[in-house]
Formats: structure tokens, sequence, C-alpha cells
């Protein structure tokens, strides 16, 4: 199989029984088929934990508005998250190429309620924080470097990344968002983007759309959807929408469209 961020194309439709230690199972939710993974030991084609895949019509159009497909995302993302405490939302990826500008372009719709330097958060609601830290070319330092210093710094009870993912499959792409609590962990096994709580310290989450595939295998040539530029941005709204539905559920999708809009 070509390379893929999407663990279940590793295990769902396969001919062969699943492996042990994972369980899949697919339900229907609306207009969304929600297909969970779970992988329960080491050594598999992706780290142990949970995967949620949320299947749709095309994200480019969607966005913060669709209240059924946010309520369902949200829903399987809250499931991910710890109960409580701060949450530092990251946002992976390079703003200046489109197919890998989805982290940066989700954080600037997150409901930020965490206060700068001494200030308290929002009465009443989750502390959250939100970055895009760019990238090494730009900065000189490394994700790792980055992510490390914030999460000692924000010292919050979880990290949720977002980035752009790769799918193998062509008709997934820019119609699926993946969530999962192992951590940012792109399928190439020497990607600089590898974030997880044995290296933070925290419980470290991902999230994304798959905005590529490898055009063939060993290659460097990748496809993209052809509405690229409305899937990212379509995207981003759809992926802030779900996150803050997440992480503040006494506010409706009405009330959070209107905040961040």
């Amino acid at each position: 199989m070509r390379t893929t961020d999407m663990a279940d194309e590793l295990f769902s439709g396969a001919a062969q029984p699943l492996p042990a230690g994972v369980r899949l199972a697919t339900a229907r939710h609306g207009g969304v088929t929600v297909t969970r993974v779970e992988i329960a030991r080491e050594g598999l084609s992706r780290p142990r934990g949970r995967y949620v895949t949320l299947e749709m019509p095309s994200v480019s159009v969607l966005d913060e508005r669709d209240a059924a497909v946010i309520e369902v995302c949200a829903r399987e993302m809250r499931a991910l998250l710890p109960p409580e405490g701060p949450v530092l939302v990251l946002g992976v990826g390079n703003r200046r190429i489109t197919a890998d500008a989805l982290g940066p372009r989700t954080v600037q719709r997150i409901l930020v309620t965490m206060g700068a330097g001494t200030a308290p958060p929002v009465r009443g609601l989750r502390p959250v924080a939100a970055v895009a830290p760019g990238v090494a070319a730009a900065t000189g330092l490394s994700l790792q470097q980055l992510a490390a210093a914030l999460v000692r710094q924000v010292r919050p009870a979880a990290l949720l990344c977002v980035d752009s993912l790769c799918s193998a499959e062509p008709e997934r792409l820019g119609r699926t968002l993946q969530f999962s609590d192992t951590g940012l962990h792109p399928a190439q096994p020497d990607h600089s983007r590898h974030l997880d709580a044995a290296r933070l310290g925290v419980p470290v989450l991902a999230a994304g759309i798959p905005t590529l595939m490898q055009a063939q295998e060993g290659a460097d040539l990748v496809v993209t959807p052809r509405a690229l530029d409305s899937v990212i941005a379509h995207g981003a709204a759809l992926l802030a929408g779900s996150v803050n539905r997440a992480l503040q559920p006494r506010l409706t999708v009405q009330q959070l469209c209107w905040l961040t809009g």
C-alpha cells in the first residue's frame, strides 16, 4: 500500500482478518460515516492508541456553520481529550504552501480563552491557547523544539496538533477527517513532525484532513484535490468548529461561530 496517515485504510476492507490487538467498528450518524480503530499493541503499522475517521461529502462544501457535522466531529474528539484542564492547539504546517496550510489556517479560528501573561482565563470556559509555530526553514527551530518550549510554558493538560494528512486513496482526499490520541506520527518514519507524549510529557492528540497522496510509491510526485483552495479554507473552518465545540460544550455551534467569525 502507498504511504498513508489514515489508520482505517491500513485495516478496513482487507481480505485477511484484522491483526491481533486491532479492533475496528463503523457506524453511520446522519451523513457522516464514523470508523473507529483501536490498536492495543506495539509493533503494528501505526502507534498504539485510538483513531477515529469521519467520512463525509467534500469538506469544500462544509464549514463551521454545518452544525450536524460539527456535533458528530466534536463528540468523537471530546472522547479523546482529557475531561478538564488547559489545551494548547498547535497548527502544524507551512501557511505558504496550500496543501500544507491546514494547521495554520485552523488555529486562526480557534476560540482562545487563556489569558495572556498573568491574566486569568475567560471565566466559565475551558482555557485554550492556539499557535502556528511555522516551519524550521523560517524559524531556525524544529517543531519538536518549539512544541517542547510551548508545553513547558503553558503546561497544558493536552496538546492538540492539527496537520494536513496523506491518504492512499484519491477519493478520500478532502472528504475525511481523522482524530487520534497517539500523537502526531506522519507515516514517513524519518519525518520531522513526530510529536507524542513520550517526547513532550503530556497527552498529544492529532487532527487532520488528507490533502495529498503519493502518485507512485517512492516518488516525489503527489496528487491533491482539484478544489484544493476550497478544501483548505472550508476544512480549516470545519476543523476549528469541531475543536471549539469539543472544548467548549457550554457554547452552541452558532455562538462559537459568532465568537470566532
